[in-house]
């Protein structure tokens, strides 16, 4: 399997690490609500096309290792995935 992924004009490797934290570091993603977090994200980035490489919910930080497409921006799946 190649890194690299095809649209229809384009050959593309955008992969990003993408940390946050809840708000004041509360350790509040453990638990039924951590497992709801890893639930959401994989939804909502399953809608945008976005392959999720890795995902770490821990009760204090969230890594998400994701490939998104050309045609989807940043800061648009993090509006949609917060």
């Amino acid at each position: 399997m190649s890194r690299f992924e095809k649209l229809t004009h384009v050959l593309w490797h955008c992969q990003y690490h993408i940390v946050w934290v809840p708000k004041y570091r509360y350790r509040v993603l453990k638990g039924v609500i951590g497992q709801e977090v890893h639930n959401s994200i994989e939804v909502f980035c399953s809608q945008l096309q976005c392959r999720i490489v890795e995902l770490s919910v821990q009760p204090d930080p969230v890594h998400l290792l994701v490939r998104i497409p050309p045609k989807v921006s940043v800061s648009k799946l993090m509006g949609v995935v917060k």
